[in-house]
């Protein structure tokens, strides 16, 4: 099975941090490609991708993907021990982007993606929020999102061999091998 960890879990909930532990862990201080799927395109997204930068090593490569995930993924995998995807939830919507992509096109990229992780040598690790745990949202959109996002996690999850739920900042197991 490929070396893919998937960390799933709400807003706040820890899971960049426990991504950056565990990729940090899996190359025991060795080099760590950081995959950035964000674009700073306001001043609150600016400072989140601030705050993110200040809190990894400077060691580490950021690579910025916000939409060929897979081919960056490769490409930042080739010296590196670990790749950190921060986050499938940002890439999903920038995927959906100005709504012209079908859901059909959105989830082959995402398998796309998933397969390129699979192949890697690295230890792949991946954020992605829970986002269909709360309520229903109230316009088409917002819904179509939410599938869409339901099955770009099943799919991360099921190539994945762990998967960790971030709960309050506590990594829970509910697939594979203990942290």
């Amino acid at each position: 099975m490929a070396r893919i960890t998937l960390i799933t879990g709400g807003a706040r909930s820890g899971k960049s941090a426990i991504a950056e532990r565990i990729a940090g862990r899996a190359c025991a201080g060795g080099p760590v490609a950081y995959v950035a799927t964000a674009e700073p395109l306001d001043g609150e997204m600016r400072r989140r991708i601030a705050a993110h930068r200040r809190r990894r090593p400077k060691a580490w490569d950021t690579f910025e993907s916000p939409r060929d995930l897979a081919g960056t993924v490769e490409r930042a995998a080739r010296g590196h021990g670990a790749v950190i995807v921060d986050c499938l939830t940002v890439y999903v919507s920038n995927l959906l982007g100005d709504g012209s992509a079908t859901d059909e096109e959105v989830l082959a990229e995402v398998g796309r993606f998933a397969e390129a992780a699979g192949r890697s040598r690295a230890e792949v690790v991946v954020v992605t929020n829970e986002v269909g745990s709360g309520i229903v949202p109230e316009n088409p959109l917002a819904r179509r999102y939410r599938d869409l996002h339901g099955l770009a996690n099943q799919i991360l999850a099921k190539a994945a061999a762990r998967v960790v739920l971030a709960v309050s900042g506590v990594p829970v197991v509910i697939k594979g091998p203990e942290l």
